[in-house]
């Protein structure tokens, strides 16, 4: 997941990280590891820059060049961005509630500013009266694309009109804190008995001792749900525990979503629009909500008769030990999965646990990054960071320092509980490097346990790790405003899900997953196996993702009042899925992306399509060949945001991308399924 900022359009992907003055934003940002009230004034210094900016831009007198009225303009939204990231990543995962806070009441203030920007029609008239003539592409694409954005906020409407939209935004984002918070603060837990455990990996075991009451502590956090829901061999505890984590943030965020909804289906109208789905997807590749409506269906078809055929299957392999089963619920679809994967397909996903340990998969990122794409990675041993458990690199190219990533990668409490990567800093040309952090909730942060990661935890970490690389190659740009990873939306996810078919190449695991015992690397006839065993299932995941996309879509799609949030995810699942619905949980109340993302979930499954796309463009059997990579980073992710996402691949495709490569994705390996399944 790429974590996107709650601002305004024209600042909707922000970046940059606070330091006290540009002039020393090489040194890592946390420098000086401020406390609530140190932050604060840092950040209230970037707004007031910012505001000098956009004073002096606006006071030009005579002709508007690029030098006396766009450079202005983007030092501003630099220094906004400053703020805006860095506030949105520390209320996120800095343990010091005061400083949580502090960081919250930041992002409310530059957000108001931003919209106030937004809509500020001198600023508008000042960029449009720019002379281009003999201008870069870049620099007129970034000039074209700025004017798109003020006219999307509504900066073309009366005064009082453009007045209730900036208080409408106001209130979005405090609105969207306090979902978000209530998201973070909700760590449920159950108790079980120690023989509820049977099943799950001995390292697990080892991990989780029963307390003084006999009992044994289980959470929500993926370390301990996801094992447990996949090989624990009792279902009532695994039924308990699916209830815990599909009632996070209940009851709290029912009413809090629905008055995010309300709003932003007020602002839709205030600019326009007949509904929020079709002014988010206004600036999107997909263009309407009637193009994302098109595209969900056309994946439910392509899906549908493969996902019947997998759940049958995994009904069928329930009945062989409940012979009396008719379905399959969603508390029990990871472990009969995995028996699945066991009979079907001769495979045990415990058996490649031991060749993940935490410290080898990081280090492998760390050299498949550096062999595909020529850059160097060294650990900084004392950089400033806001938790013990934080890592800091630096990241070389040709001996030179080109940027900066951190790895907070270990849950803790109050700390954001999914996985994503922050901006911090948008590198801009011969001006500052780009940093970014990885926040996930992987085991390894007890030094006497190997931390043992599941495979799709591998995973997991090289599609965070894609969204990084996107945002570090793509920060040596002129301006901040086309530096980073400033793509449509529908693009963000692409390069880090194509990223994510290195996780399943028997070379590439070859180089770093060792065996944490032996040290011998995984053999690649068991990486095969992996792979066929993971084909199983693609269509019932696809499902999954059109539930989310759907709700996602049809929660903004028409008017507030006529939106019931659990109704309309019981009808997608009921309409997508085998499994039977689980009355009684609510999902909707703990899915952050309908904050963040709103009604442009189905961005994922989009961008997925052209990751597929892509891919074809590589040698499946020499993943590790460095010249298609080297390629790649030049005409997709170095642009960054400089030009739009369809033409970017079409310059690595030599073609328009299409639906293809994607559909014989899902037919190739239904394909695999069904012939192993008969063999």
């Amino acid at each position: 997941m790429k974590f996107q900022m709650r601002l305004p359009l024209l600042l909707a992907a922000a970046v940059l990280m606070a330091a006290p003055s540009f002039a020393a934003v090489d040194a890592p940002f946390w420098t000086g590891k401020p406390d609530a009230a140190s932050f604060a004034a840092v950040h209230q210094k970037h707004v007031t820059d910012a505001k000098a900016e956009i004073a002096k831009m606006v006071a030009v007198k005579g002709k508007r060049t690029v030098e006396n009225t766009l450079r202005p303009y983007d030092a501003a939204l630099t220094h906004l961005d400053a703020s805006s990231s860095q506030a949105s990543l520390m209320e996120s995962v800095h343990p010091d509630s005061l400083l949580r806070v502090s960081a919250e009441k930041v992002t409310q203030e530059v957000s108001a500013y931003s919209t106030e920007l937004s809509l500020n029609r001198g600023v508008f008239d000042a960029l449009k009266a720019i002379d281009l003539t003999g201008a870069d592409a870049e620099t007129r694409f970034y000039v074209e694309k700025e004017l798109r954005d003020f006219r999307l906020a509504g900066v073309d409407k009366d005064e009082a009109t453009r007045k209730k939209i900036k208080a409408l935004r106001d209130e979005m984002v405090k609105i969207g804190q306090e979902f978000d918070r209530n998201i973070r603060e909700s760590v449920r837990s159950i108790q079980v008995d120690p023989a509820d455990l049977e099943g799950l990996p001995a390292d697990y075991v080892a991990s989780h001792k029963p307390g003084p009451d006999g009992k044994v502590k289980l959470d929500i956090n993926y370390p301990d749900y996801i094992p447990f829901m996949t090989y624990a061999k009792r279902e009532e505890p695994r039924r308990r525990l699916y209830m815990e984590f599909q009632n996070r943030a209940y009851p709290k965020n029912t009413e809090v979503l629905q008055r995010l909804i309300s709003r932003r289906d007020e602002l839709a109208r205030l600019l326009g629009y007949p509904h929020w789905a079709e002014y988010i997807t206004a600036d999107k590749m997909s263009g309407s909500s009637k193009t994302v409506r098109d595209f969900i269906d056309k994946v439910v078809a392509a899906s549908d008769a493969r996902a019947q055929r997998e759940y049958q299957q995994l009904l069928k392999r329930k009945q062989k030990d409940v012979p009396n089963a008719t379905a399959v619920n969603f508390w029990e679809s990871s472990y009969w999965s995995e028996q699945v994967q066991k009979s079907d397909y001769n495979f045990d996903s415990q058996s490649v646990r031991p060749y993940f340990a935490y410290n080898g998969v990081k280090q492998g990122m760390l050299d498949l990054s550096s062999r595909l794409f020529g850059v160097e990675f060294r650990r900084v041993t004392d950089a400033p960071v806001w938790h013990p458990s934080v890592e800091c690199y630096e990241m070389f190219e040709g001996g030179k320092l080109v940027g900066r990533l951190y790895l907070d990668m270990h849950p803790r409490p109050n700390k954001y509980n999914h996985a994503a990567q922050f901006d911090i800093r948008t590198g801009i040309a011969g001006q500052q490097i780009p940093e970014a952090a990885l926040v996930c909730n992987l085991p390894g942060d007890d030094p006497n346990d190997p931390g043992l990661m599941e495979h799709d935890d591998v995973t997991t970490f090289l599609h965070e790790f894609g969204h990084l690389l996107h945002t570090l190659f793509a920060g040596r740009h002129q301006w901040m405003g086309i530096g980073g990873i400033r793509t449509e939306w529908d693009f963000v996810e692409a390069p880090s899900q194509m990223l994510e078919e290195w996780a399943w190449d028997p070379a590439t695991l070859a180089t770093f997953a060792l065996h944490h015992e032996t040290k011998q690397p995984i053999p690649a006839d068991l990486v095969r196996q992996m792979r066929r065993a993971k084909d199983y299932g693609e269509g019932l995941r696809t499902r999954r993702q059109m539930v989310y996309a759907d709700l996602s879509l049809s929660i903004y799609n028409r008017p507030a009042k006529e939106v019931d949030v659990e109704a309309l995810l019981a009808e997608r699942v009921k309409k997508y899925q085998p499994f039977p619905f689980v009355d009684g949980t609510h999902f909707s109340c703990a899915f952050g992306h309908l904050d963040g993302y709103s009604a442009i979930y189905y961005t994922y499954m989009w961008s997925l399509v052209i990751a597929k796309d892509m891919f074809s463009q590589f040698d499946t059997h020499n993943m590790l060949a460095p010249e298609v990579a080297r390629r790649y980073r030049s005409t997709v992710l170095a642009p960054g945001g400089s030009a739009p996402a369809a033409k970017l691949v079409e310059s690595f495709l030599g073609r328009p991308f299409n639906f293809d490569a994607f559909q014989r994705w899902l037919d190739e390996s239904d394909a695999t399924v069904k012939t192993t399944t008969v063999n």
